[in-house]
């Protein structure tokens, strides 16, 4: 599976653009409460999806590579991240989204860099 995901019979392309959008709304917009549950929710799909496109494309590079080392850093950051809660606070729940937000842009630029096919 080459930059793309399983979906039914079908494989789908990422859609890198749209995952750096939600990104990008999570760190530069303050959503409402409710809509906020949803975002985070977006975020932890876009990095569930990227996580293992990212491994693979990072397990063609050399052993010793940097780009390498990097990316498979990224991802276990990434894996971290997801373990983390929603949090109980407004504040806190921004934080979280917030930090998923950076994750998955991260994700997206390992993999770019490391030259994934582009829909």
């Amino acid at each position: 599976m080459s930059a793309a995901v399983e979906i039914g019979n079908a494989a789908q392309p990422l859609d890198i653009a749209t995952m750096r959008a939600t990104a990008r709304r999570a760190l530069t917009e303050a959503p409402f409460a409710d809509e906020l549950g949803m975002l985070t929710l977006t975020l932890r799909g876009h990095m569930q999806l990227l996580i293992p496109e990212v491994e693979m494309v990072a397990g063609r590079e050399p052993k010793d590579s940097t780009a390498r080392y990097c990316a498979l850093a990224c991802v276990g950051e990434a894996r971290r991240k997801l373990r983390l809660g929603n949090g109980r606070t407004p504040p806190t729940r921004i934080a979280v989204a917030q930090k998923l937000a950076r994750c998955v842009n991260a994700l997206c630029s390992h993999y770019e860099n490391l030259g994934a096919e582009q829909p």
